[in-house]
């Protein structure tokens, strides 16, 4: 168990090394700005030029269903768009930084290895908790897709699921924890500050209610457990497997039924607005998260 849960960082070592050229604070700062601000242009100029072509009436639609994500168009609306904020990251890399965007995710070869270790081991997780009897719900989970459209849908799906889960951890853990940790040797620094913004973007206030801390708390724990996975890694590879099958099981299997719900199966028999009721599943999803993260962890390891 000691070693399982061993803090030896050395492989981070050379994950950080391309950093470390252009370790600088402020360039990161900056260099963060950039990314939002590019982010910000490209949706906007590929929203405009692609809903453009299809009228006032039908983008309007578009983009409102974008919103919530309660539709399949919507769905891959949010997918997609998440899906730029790596493509502003890489970017940044090059043109800020002087580097390879693809230093961001560490050796490639060991990187893709580690993501489908870990991936294997999570779906035969995945597969044996599906097994197992509903985790306490009073009414059974509700379909939300036809089956055949559900399954016509799901190479899209998961490319889809693995393009946001995969920009959120080049963003988060690849680029502010590199240059982080290419600056600070206090590995306080770079597995919190990644983490705690990461949290950030997850405080929902409106959506979540009495809720929105609690999520937000979680975000900031599942971020320093990815930050530790790539720490242990020196790659993206583990942390991109378990933050898709996450990703994965939440939006494409049981998504939640008053948002982000537009590719699920099944949704469960009640939303965000349930307080009662999310604040008993909270604590499930979070025991998930972190099994999957010492089953990760375990593989890694090996």
């Amino acid at each position: 168990m000691m070693r399982l849960l061993s803090l030896n960082y050395v492989p981070h070592q050379e994950f950080v090394l391309p950093a470390h050229d252009s370790s600088q604070v402020w360039r990161l700062v900056i260099g963060i700005l950039l990314v939002a601000g590019i982010f910000f242009l490209l949706t906007q100029v590929i929203m405009t030029t692609f809903l453009g072509l299809l009228g006032p009436e039908i983008t309007e639609k578009i983009l409102e269903d974008g919103q919530t994500g309660e539709t399949v168009v919507g769905m891959f609306l949010v997918l997609f768009q998440i899906g730029l904020l790596g493509v502003a990251t890489g970017i940044v890399c090059v043109f800020l930084h002087k580097r390879k965007a693809i230093t961001l995710i560490g050796p490639l070869r060991l990187a893709v290895r580690q993501f489908i270790g870990v991936a294997l081991a999570l779906l035969v997780l995945s597969l044996t908790l599906w097994m197992l009897p509903p985790y306490g719900f009073d009414e059974p989970l509700v379909q939300n897709m036809n089956k055949g459209d559900w399954l016509m849908l799901l190479p899209f799906a998961v490319i889809a699921v693995i393009v946001q889960s995969g920009s959120e951890e080049v963003f988060f853990r690849g680029y502010i924890q590199q240059q982080l940790a290419a600056r600070f040797r206090k590995s306080f620094v770079w597995l919190v500050l990644p983490a705690v913004l990461f949290g950030l973007g997850h405080y929902m206030p409106d959506s979540a209610g009495s809720n929105a801390l609690t999520i937000a708390l979680w975000a900031t724990v599942f971020g320093l457990l990815m930050a530790d996975l790539t720490a242990r890694s020196g790659t993206l590879g583990p942390a991109i497997a378990v933050h898709f099958f996450n990703n994965f099981s939440a939006i494409v299997l049981v998504g939640i039924p008053d948002e982000m719900s537009g590719l699920a199966l099944f949704v469960l028999p009640f939303g965000m607005s349930d307080e009662g009721q999310m604040a008993l599943w909270l604590p499930v999803d979070f025991a998930l998260i972190v099994v999957g993260w010492l089953v990760a962890r375990l593989v890694v390891r090996a």
